[in-house]
C-alpha cells in the first residue's frame, strides 16, 4: 500500500466531525483600536480561529471583506460613517457566505432587531465571556444563530409591548442633543451649550441616526420634525 493511499485510509477513518474542522478566518469592525487589540487577543489561542483583519469602519469593512473573504465578522453597531446595521446588509448582500455577529455594547430591543432583520446571525453584548464567544463564532461558521440573553429579553419585551412610538428609546441626553440639532446648532455649539465634549455629542448624533434610522442629519432632523419628537427650529 503506497504512502498516499495509507494517508487517504486514515483520512475516511477520521471523525466526520474532525474532518469538517477547517480554521474560521474572522474579520473584526469596531471604530475602537483597543477593543478590536483586545478581541483579537482574546481569540489567539484557538487553533482553529483566525483573525484575518481589522476595520475601523463599516465601509472599511466592507472593503476588507471583499479583499479576505471572512468567514465570519464581528461588527460594532454605531461606528462613523457607514453604520453597523448597514454594514451587515450590505455585506450580506455582497457576501451571502459570510456571517455577521454584532457585538456591540447596546441591548435595546430595536437594535437587536434591526441587526437580525439586516442579517446577522448573532447578537452579543461586549462583556461577553470568551468561551461563549468562541462557541458563538464557531456556530455562526456552521450556519447557527446565538443570541446575547440580555439581547434576547430586549427583544422579546420590545416585541410583547407592541410597535413603540418613534423615539420612545431616546436617552434624556440624546432628547436634548436632538432638539439643539433641530434649533440648526453644530456639534462644537451643542457641545459648548450642553458642557460636553464634541466628540460626546458626535456619539449621541450616531445612537440617534441608529435609534431612528435615518442616514444624515437633515434626514433625522427632518423626522424628528415630522413625528414631533422635537417642537421647532426656533
Amino acid at each position: 500500500m503506497t504512502t498516499d493511499h495509507l494517508n487517504d485510509q486514515i483520512e475516511l477513518s477520521l471523525p466526520v466531525q474532525l474532518q469538517q474542522r477547517r480554521v474560521t478566518r474572522i474579520l473584526i469592525a469596531d471604530d475602537h483600536p483597543i477593543v478590536r487589540r483586545g478581541i483579537a487577543s482574546s481569540l489567539q489561542p484557538y487553533e482553529d480561529l483566525e483573525v484575518v483583519a481589522e476595520a475601523d469602519t463599516g465601509e472599511q469593512a466592507v472593503e476588507i471583506a471583499q479583499e479576505v473573504r471572512p468567514d465570519v465578522v464581528l461588527m460594532d453597531l454605531l461606528m462613523p460613517g457607514m453604520g453597523g446595521i448597514a454594514a451587515i446588509r450590505t455585506l450580506r448582500e455582497m457576501f451571502p457566505e459570510t456571517q455577521v455577529i454584532a457585538l456591540t455594547s447596546f441591548r435595546e430591543g430595536n437594535l437587536v432587531e434591526e441587526a437580525l432583520l439586516a442579517g446577522a446571525i448573532g447578537y452579543l453584548l461586549k462583556d461577553v465571556a470568551v468561551d461563549d464567544l468562541v462557541k458563538a463564532v464557531r456556530l455562526a461558521h456552521q450556519g447557527v444563530p446565538t443570541l446575547a440573553p440580555a439581547a434576547g429579553q430586549a427583544l422579546v419585551k420590545m416585541v410583547a409591548s407592541g410597535p413603540p412610538a418613534l423615539g420612545h428609546d431616546l436617552t434624556d441626553r440624546e432628547q436634548q442633543v436632538l432638539t439643539l440639532m433641530a434649533k440648526g446648532l453644530s456639534n462644537q455649539q451643542i457641545a459648548d451649550q450642553l458642557v460636553i465634549t464634541p466628540a460626546t455629542v458626535k456619539f449621541h448624533t450616531r445612537s440617534i441616526r441608529s435609534k431612528l434610522g435615518t442616514a444624515s442629519r437633515t434626514e433625522t432632523v427632518v423626522l424628528a420634525l415630522q413625528h414631533h419628537l422635537v417642537t421647532d427650529k426656533s
